[in-house]
């Protein structure tokens, strides 16, 4: 009986310790599996508000917009029951060069790394389109 109750207490112990609270892009926290690589990144010579826009139009495009912080250029949406979250950042301002960091979340907090690059992608080649 005591070992039956210890694997009990042991499972719930280590189910409590394999999911927590993740940091997104856009500096909030979000359930999910800490320790697990979810986002992606790629720079552009382009500017902010170019690849901002890019990035709306690719969201918009796949699912859902549900957010846009413009004081930090993130966004959040929704693709395929997925949280997605871009984050536009200026790296360098002589050489306008920007770099964009994609992140994606389902809905138990595992992580989906083929969308994150799908949507990556699509921001580069919507940029390079234009």
């Amino acid at each position: 009986m005591k070992i039956n109750l210890l694997a009990l207490l042991l499972i719930a112990a280590l189910a409590g310790l394999a999911t927590g609270c993740v940091e997104t892009v856009d500096g909030k926290s979000e359930m999910g599996v800490p320790f697990v690589k979810d986002k992606v990144e790629g720079r552009y010579e382009r500017s902010v508000p170019q690849v901002l826009e890019a990035a709306r139009a690719v969201i918009k495009f796949n699912g859902q917009l549900t957010g846009d912080n413009t004081v930090n250029n993130s966004l959040e949406g929704k693709v395929n029951e997925v949280s997605v979250w871009v984050r536009v950042d200026e790296i360098d301002t002589i050489k306008p060069v920007t770099r964009v960091q994609v992140q994606a979340r389902t809905k138990g907090g595992g992580t989906d790394l083929d969308l994150a690059h799908e949507i990556e992608k699509q921001i580069a080649l919507h940029l390079a389109s234009r």
